[in-house]
């Protein structure tokens, strides 16, 4: 190597060091912000929503490799806007909040398929942790974004209304994941 190349060795890692780094972090703005679902009970469709959650968010589309999420859902915040059905969830034959109150979703990973962005994680829910894959959308807004997530889990996987509940004739198997995140550059 050169003299000069010796001298520009350091230069040129310097300008590189930026594009290592990590993703942005964010913080989720609880206005404008919702964690929802929608099921399927008697044939007729319903949709809910968790009032308390928190969510670590480092993301960058640029830097999959170095995002990450991390979500905690208090269960007992479940709304649905039927007496009964809200009744129900938290209780042992649904969630179970007495012995699990929370749910946990953390990201092992991103990949791009074709023009979507795909996080894969696992989902803590009843005691029991099975992988996960979410759809990201991510639209950056000034300083802030926001973040549109979707998937869909079987609710059976996890043991929620399992007994008399089981039968996916009355009440789907597969629950519907909806989020919509407002964030703000940390």
């Amino acid at each position: 190597m050169n003299r000069y190349a010796l001298k520009l060795a350091p230069l040129l890692l310097a300008l590189a060091l930026p594009s290592l780094a990590s993703a942005a972090d964010y913080a989720v703005q609880p206005a404008g912000s919702k964690l929802g679902f929608s099921g399927n009970f008697q044939g007729q469709s319903f949709d809910g929503n968790f009032g308390q959650w928190t969510a670590a968010i480092s993301y960058d589309p640029a830097k999959l490799a170095a995002s990450k999420f991390d979500v905690e859902v208090d269960l007992a915040s479940v709304k649905t806007g039927d007496k009964d059905r809200d009744g129900a969830l938290p209780g042992s034959d649904f969630f179970n909040v007495a012995k699990f109150p929370k749910a946990h979703f953390v990201t092992t990973g991103f990949r791009q398929n074709g023009a979507q962005v795909i996080a894969d994680g696992n989902l803590t829910l009843r005691g029991l942790t099975k992988p996960v894959s979410l759809t990201v959308v991510f639209k950056p807004a000034g300083t802030g974004a926001s973040m549109d997530v979707t998937g869909t889990v079987k609710r059976l996987d996890f043991g929620v209304g399992t007994g008399d509940y089981a039968d996916t004739s009355v009440i789907a198997n597969d629950v519907k994941i909806n989020a919509h995140l407002v964030l703000t550059a940390k």
